[in-house]
């Protein structure tokens, strides 16, 4: 399980850098129990995130299963993906 304060502080932190691996490599640090994911926003299919940031989304993953999904539900999620935006 996620919570949504969790969200909240990886989104903190991620605000006050510019995004990239050694953020998302710190914040694996940070949450251990977190699996975490870094892609580009254009590689997530039409799925809704659970917090929209101005260069960023971050979406849950649920691993409960053999095969990872995209979830909205914190309680059943076991990872993040950040995803960056890149505005064209």
């Amino acid at each position: 399980m996620i919570s949504s304060e969790q969200v909240q502080r990886i989104a903190a932190a991620i605000r006050t850098q510019t995004l990239n691996e050694s953020v998302v490599s710190a914040l694996r640090g940070e949450y251990p129990g977190i699996h975490f994911t870094y892609c580009m926003d254009d590689d997530i299919p039409s799925e809704q995130p659970v917090l929209e940031g101005e260069s960023f989304n971050i979406y849950l993953v649920d691993g409960r299963e053999h095969c990872l999904c995209l979830t909205n539900n914190y309680e059943n999620a076991t990872g993040v993906v950040i995803a960056e935006v890149i505005e064209d």
